[in-house]
């Protein structure tokens, strides 16, 4: 995880942000979004920006990015109607593999809900093996590292 403390974490910290309303079934029995739903806020704000910046084909494309590790640490709860900030940052990039790192922060509120970290190794079709970035998606990748 990212050398900053969530005590430290701010959105300028942050480089492309997605807004997500959460729904009425993200809920849990306790009334706030249940753990399982931060991992799907993850994968949302990490492809649509590869899906903005053109360089995602996940249907078609010769290279594609498999999820390897991700985790999350939650801080102050989010519950429905919340809508989410989500943000991400690119904290490493390899040959074959990007560390992105995610904070979640209700609209409106300064202090973060949820921080984690997201590693996709990309892998050419058919055979899944490993297989170096493509320039483009380097050059997108390095908007947002920091």
């Amino acid at each position: 995880m990212s050398s900053v403390t969530p005590k430290e974490e701010t959105r300028g910290n942050y480089k492309h942000f997605l807004e997500i309303p959460t729904r009425w079934m993200d809920n849990d029995v306790y009334q706030h979004v249940n753990n399982v739903n931060y991992y799907s806020y993850f994968d949302t704000v990490v492809n649509e920006y590869l899906m903005r910046e053109g360089v995602l084909d996940y249907e078609t494309g010769d290279v594609i990015g498999f999820v390897v590790e991700t985790s999350c640490q939650y801080h102050r709860p989010l519950q429905f109607p919340d809508v989410i900030d989500a943000g991400i940052r690119v904290a490493k990039i390899g040959n074959s593999s990007v560390r992105y790192e995610v904070g979640l922060f209700r609209q409106g509120d300064d202090a973060v809900a949820a921080t984690g970290h997201f590693i996709h190794v990309y892998v050419k079709r058919p055979d899944l093996r490993p297989a170096p970035l493509p320039d483009a998606l380097r050059t997108v990748l390095t908007k947002i590292l920091v």
